[in-house]
């Protein structure tokens, strides 16, 4: 999670879900609980929970403007350090919503991966969650097009 859990101190953590359908309330709920001892388990104290029911996920935050810019009031009220979400989170969402929200925002998969690697034990261990960490990055980096590549083409190119 953070370097303050070594120190003793324990993040601020408010979990966010966000569901399609209000029947399926009481799946997002059980996630939630799987979700908050996973983040216990990572040394994140629980402040907060909140789940959104929203047929048509915003692309650029997920939740769309309005519940980001009330999680950011809610942060801020609470004094939260990292917001998890439920939900995967392509890179361009985890900027807008750390832009509104003022607030370091992570997924479930960062947090699971992130668990793995502080309890690894082991050489190999901490190779293969640091192998499994690369892959979920690299994941991340799809769609940024040239901005990553060395090679090139047209006028100009060396």
């Amino acid at each position: 999670m953070d370097s303050k859990s070594s120190e003793g101190l324990r993040e601020r953590v408010l979990l966010f879900a966000l569901i399609r359908s209000p029947q399926k309330r009481w799946l997002t709920i059980d996630a939630l609980d799987e979700l908050r001892a996973l983040t216990e388990t990572a040394g994140g104290d629980v402040i907060e929970r909140l789940i959104q029911i929203r047929n048509h996920p915003d692309p650029k935050t997920l939740i769309g403007i309005g519940k980001a810019k009330e999680i950011a009031q809610i942060c801020k009220e609470h004094r939260i350090d990292l917001v998890i979400f439920n939900n995967d989170l392509s890179p361009s969402q985890i900027r807008s919503l750390e832009a509104i929200i003022e607030c370091r925002v992570i997924d479930r998969t960062a947090l699971i991966l992130d668990i793995f690697a502080h309890h690894a034990q082991t050489r190999e261990a901490k190779c293969q969650v640091e192998l499994a960490q690369l892959q979920y990055r690299i994941s991340k980096l799809t769609g940024l097009g040239t901005k990553l590549s060395r090679l090139g083409g047209g006028i100009g190119t060396r």
